[in-house]
């Protein structure tokens, strides 16, 4: 990894909230004494992300997803550890700081609904205080790699969906920002429309090398944005890592699918294979599953070759959505 431009150590995050109560006398009760409780957002959390990096952050509602990217972006503050995001504590909001960083939330729109794109973009160019060669070339480079040259002078309120992103999007690199949180960037889009904005995305990435957090619940963004991924569960990180590394390091077994001819009614499709190296999981008419271990799926594959008709066989992994939801629930 090139060197880190955000470092986070054993940063802690807690939130103190008002319990409600139903019925007139609890309300009136609550008037002199409300009961409080303290949920821990983030405990404990260390990391780092480097320049060109694009980091995937995955976690279910309530993990502390959204509590962290506050943190590096200055909104809140934590309450204990260390965080640096271009060398600057984000919460200190200088505007060396804030002019270097961009937030791209798919469901909060920046722009103006009534004044077309082209507008919004010179009141940005003048919040940003960007030379006009540079906003012009940087303009020109965006709106053609988006493709939507043709919309810059059409009222965002006409635009559709996927066009309102790619405005989006524009409004955000304008500056050139050294990071770039992305939040649901294409939540809510056609398949063409992600796609396009996943392309752009990685052009992005390679032509100006900022450091990327992209939070999702769509795993193909992940799958295609994302070389390396962090988990959170309950406010804590339980994997981070490479995204191509996960299923080998938390899945003990293979999948081995095969297709039989003619067998005799009465087989024993579970004792087809001795239990070391795995066995018999599913069986659909004449498509059969057997779980394997990892390290004997050849030898397992010989075997059933040898024992069965057989006229097709796969070796598969397990699906790397149903890994990753399977550590977001029980945290391993």
């Amino acid at each position: 990894m090139t060197e880190p431009i955000i470092t986070v150590a054993d940063l802690s995050k807690s939130f103190t909230v008002h319990r409600k109560e139903a019925g007139f006398i609890s309300s009136v009760k609550s008037l002199f004494y409300r009961k409080k409780t303290v949920i821990q957002a983030l405990a404990d959390v260390s990391l780092s992300i480097g320049k060109g990096e694009i980091v995937g952050l995955i976690g279910a509602n309530g993990a502390g997803k959204t509590t962290l990217v506050k943190i590096l972006s200055g909104i809140i503050h934590p309450d204990s550890g260390s965080v640096k995001v271009l060398g600057h504590n984000p919460w200190h909001r200088r505007n060396s700081f804030r002019s270097n960083i961009s937030l791209i939330m798919g469901q909060k729109a920046q722009l103006w609904w009534d004044l077309p794109a082209a507008d919004c973009f010179l009141l940005l160019r003048e919040i940003y205080r960007i030379p006009h060669y540079a906003y012009a070339e940087r303009l020109a480079f965006l709106a053609e790699t988006l493709d939507v040259g043709k919309q810059l002078n059409v009222q965002i309120r006409r635009l559709s969906l996927g066009e309102r992103m790619k405005m989006e999007l524009i409004a955000a690199l304008l500056h050139n920002p050294g990071v770039v949180f992305l939040d649901e960037p294409t939540i809510g889009l056609d398949l063409t429309a992600q796609k396009a904005i996943r392309s752009f995305i990685l052009n992005y990435r390679d032509q100006h090398k900022p450091a990327m957090i992209i939070t999702s619940h769509y795993m193909e963004d992940i799958k295609s944005l994302c070389e390396r991924i962090i988990i959170i569960r309950k406010g804590g990180i339980v994997y981070d890592g490479s995204l191509s590394h996960i299923v080998s390091d938390h899945t003990p077994n293979k999948l081995i699918k095969v297709r039989v001819g003619d067998t005799p009614d009465d087989l024993d499709f579970s004792a087809v294979l001795p239990p070391e190296l795995g066995g018999f999981t599913d069986r659909e008419d004449k498509n059969i599953e057997f779980t394997v271990p990892r390290d004997a799926a050849a030898e397992a594959a010989t075997r059933l070759l040898c024992a069965l008709p057989i006229e097709d066989l796969t070796i598969s992994e397990p699906d790397i959505s149903t890994v990753i939801e399977s550590i977001i629930k029980e945290g391993r």
